[in-house]
């Protein structure tokens, strides 16, 4: 009976545990760290578990699928007690019903713990929604060999031209956005939205800080066309003396190899460098660059801001000095207690040091959902400038009036009323339908019979139901409301009739569906037309019997096929670069002057076909391949005794017998190019000024960076659904037609 008495143990174990674990509460926090973030999380949170008593459990989310995850959930009374997130969305979350006031978990009393920017952040209409624990923003990192002594002004920065090497740039930051260039702005005294949310980038300030920027453009002081990814490899290949950039170039620097410090802020091996606050402007009077600063906080969802304990558990993990020390060390954020850089002293690494200075000059992220309309425009400006396509006032207002068309009042509610009685219309025809056919004998009798069949094809139908129909009726029914999700009214055909009236615009203005619409003809007719004259040329060359290593030709013409489109895209996107591109460099070997791609229709159009190209002609050249072997090879015999050439061959012979074959691929393939938004959003992005866009990626833009405009977005959706299905019905119509007179 030993084995009872040893199981009866365990039982009264296991009981012991559990009402020890009952005694506790259960806090849940989700949060999007990784690495070196997420170990620090997980030991401060098992050392106040021992210290409370209480269970925190942590689930970790991909940082793009956080707020997504949230909005499905916290509506709807499930998911987290608390979350860490940046502040940005936070009138998006207050709206939506995602976060509510922290209460006991902000107290007054430890206002004064935090630096007051951090304060601000997480502050919205005087209420405090969450508790700051780390911030972000723009610094200055500078080559310690390039330049032992910073200069003061970003004019000084520039004067370093004349006494650095050939070829190294004395400052690079990704010049073609505005969060970016917001500093200058700042520092100029202007601003991208007034405190009414207007737009306010196009006032004086804003004009004065782009002419700035110009200036420094022309003049060389920064490369062409720089991206985020150019100034990592400018910075860490010594080619650049000073870089604009936030905390996340470190971790960059520290990937390679050859470009590291440590931790300290000692040399480790290859790039050694310092970072400091962004210097002053004298253009501007002397004023300092004032970046955009992101606070992470911890937020407590509306059920969990009435729980006691996940209100403890918040306070404790932004106010406690030792948390907070191994959130800094272990985790390498710059926190946002200030007892913390006292206690660290001299041992804190001078990185993060010189960020929370920095953090100290910011201004935090303005929370208003209008931040998310501003960008788009703002970036359009800018690059118009720097191109030199337009002067900084014209560009400017040009922006404006685009973020006003964007955020413009939705369509007034409508009556559903008529939508009801169309559907009810069309139920009782169905039902009346139904049941002519169902007292017909023949036809009950047919379906009898067809009851085999149907068992056969039933899960398909029902696969196709679920997965195509029940998405199309959605997306249908989606577009004829406007606003968020939880906020959406019924606007009847609002959407549609804004769409194709070009919202009150010339039908052929900028952004409109018609201008679209015809780039996007252009577009696939540009394409199918090259993949079906190149298919057809390599699958002619390689289907020839005395073409030696035909098999390793196909396979390597088929690579570009077998790539993820997304890695061809963004190759691409790189040869074509300006100034380090792999094109530009054989235009400039053969005496051509370098062509900025994206800075022209005509060239970003091309730019945006070649990679299409390239993804696609493997299709056509394998459907050739394969539609050749079914050519009966005595019918290319009798032609060539009856005196035919090799060309009149192929024209009268072998081409009209790869149409059946060959036509089904072209419709597939034009399906495929018409929404081919890939390599349009990839490659080109849209530029210059959303020109070479489509149909599918000006319906992602207002999806996704105008205001969230699903409604508006689904609309165009269903017409190009509608474009497709027509052009393909008509396509088969032609096709019966010929079929019946042949």
């Amino acid at each position: 009976m030993k084995w009872l008495r040893c199981l009866a143990l365990v039982v009264a174990l296991v009981a012991m545990g559990t009402r020890a674990h009952a005694s506790g509460a259960h806090v849940v926090l989700w949060h999007s760290y990784r690495g070196d973030e997420e170990r620090a999380l997980i030991e401060i949170v098992q050392r106040y578990e021992r210290e409370s008593g209480d269970s925190i459990e942590l689930l970790a989310i991909p940082f793009e699928a956080l707020s997504a995850k949230l909005d499905a959930a916290v509506p709807h009374a499930h998911g987290p007690d608390l979350y860490i997130e940046a502040h940005e969305r936070l009138d998006v979350y207050r709206r939506d019903g995602i976060v509510a006031p922290i209460g006991a978990g902000f107290p007054d009393e430890d206002i004064a713990a935090y630096d007051a920017t951090s304060v601000r952040a997480v502050t919205l209409d005087g209420a405090r929604y969450g508790v700051p624990l780390s911030s972000k923003c723009l610094a200055l990192f500078v080559n310690e060999d390039l330049v032992p002594k910073t200069p003061d002004t970003i004019e000084g920065i520039a004067a370093l031209k004349s006494q650095l090497p050939a070829g190294v740039y004395p400052l690079v930051y990704d010049t073609t956005t505005a969060f970016f260039n917001a500093p200058f702005l700042h520092a100029f005294g202007g601003e991208l939205l007034d405190s009414q949310g207007r737009f306010a980038f196009g006032d004086d300030p804003g004009v004065r800080a782009l002419t700035f920027i110009r200036s420094l453009a022309t003049s060389h002081v920064l490369p062409e066309e720089p991206s985020s990814t150019l100034v990592v490899q400018l910075f860490s290949t010594g080619r650049a003396a000073t870089a604009i950039e936030g905390p996340w170039l470190v971790g960059d620097l520290k990937s390679d190899g050859t470009s590291a410090a440590s931790p300290q802020g000692g040399p480790h091996e290859g790039l050694r460098y310092r970072v400091e606050p962004l210097p002053k402007i004298a253009a501007a009077g002397n004023a300092p660059m004032r970046p955009f600063l992101t606070v992470e906080g911890v937020f407590a969802t509306p059920q969990g801001a009435t729980r006691p304990a996940a209100l403890a558990f918040a306070r404790w993990l932004g106010r406690d000095v030792d948390a907070a020390i191994v959130r800094a060390r272990v985790g390498h954020q710059v926190v946002t207690e200030n007892a913390a850089w006292a206690k660290m002293g001299s041992g804190a690494d001078p990185v993060l040091r010189a960020f929370h200075e920095a953090a100290e000059a910011a201004i935090p992220m303005p929370t208003t959902t209008a931040m998310r309309a501003v960008w788009v425009p703002a970036n359009q400006a800018i690059l118009k400038v720097l191109r030199g396509e337009v002067s900084p006032q014209v560009a400017l207002e040009e922006a404006r009036h685009r973020f006003e068309d964007v955020t413009r009042p939705l369509a007034p509610a409508a009556s559903p009323a008529p939508l009801l009685v169309l559907l009810g219309a069309l139920s009782l025809a169905g039902a009346f339908l139904g049941v002519r056919r169902a007292r017909d004998p023949a036809w009950r009798a047919a379906v009898r019979k067809s009851l085999p069949a149907y068992r056969y094809v039933a899960h398909a139908a029902l696969a196709i139901a679920v997965l195509v129909v029940v998405p199309l009726v959605a997306g249908a029914l989606t577009s004829l409301f406007a606003g968020s999700r939880d906020h959406a009214r019924y606007v009847g055909l609002a959407n549609y009739l804004s769409i194709l009236t070009a919202r009150g615009e010339p039908l052929l203005s900028h952004g409109s569906f018609y201008l679209t619409l015809l780039v996007t003809i252009a577009w696939t007719i540009a394409n199918v037309s090259l993949h079906i004259v190149l298919g057809l040329a390599l699958g002619i060359a390689l289907s020839r019997p005395m073409l030696k290593m035909s098999a390793a030709y196909r396979v390597l013409l088929i690579l570009p096929w077998a790539v993820p489109s997304y890695v061809t895209a963004l190759a691409w996107k790189g040869m074509f670069h300006r100034q380090f591109g792999a094109v530009n460099a054989l235009l400039h070997a053969v005496g051509v002057e370098p062509v900025s791609w994206f800075a022209h229709f005509s060239t970003a159009f091309a730019a945006n076909v070649a990679t299409n190209v390239w993804l696609g002609f493997p299709f056509m050249m394998v459907v050739v391949l394969g539609a050749l072997t079914s050519i009966p090879k005595d019918v290319l015999e009798a032609a060539e005794v009856d005196g035919a050439t090799r060309w009149q061959r192929f024209r009268l012979v072998t081409l009209p017998l790869l149409g059946p074959t060959l036509l089904p691929a072209v419709v597939l393939g034009a399906v495929w190019t018409f929404n081919m938004f890939n390599v349009v959003f990839l490659v080109s992005g849209g530029d210059p000024d959303e020109t070479t866009d489509i149909l599918v990626s000006e319906a992602y833009r207002w999806a996704f960076t105008r205001d969230a405009q699903y409604g508006y977005a689904a609309a165009y959706a269903v017409l190009i659904f509608l474009l497709l299905a027509g052009g393909a019905r008509l396509f088969g119509r032609r096709l019966q037609g010929e079929d019946a007179v042949a």
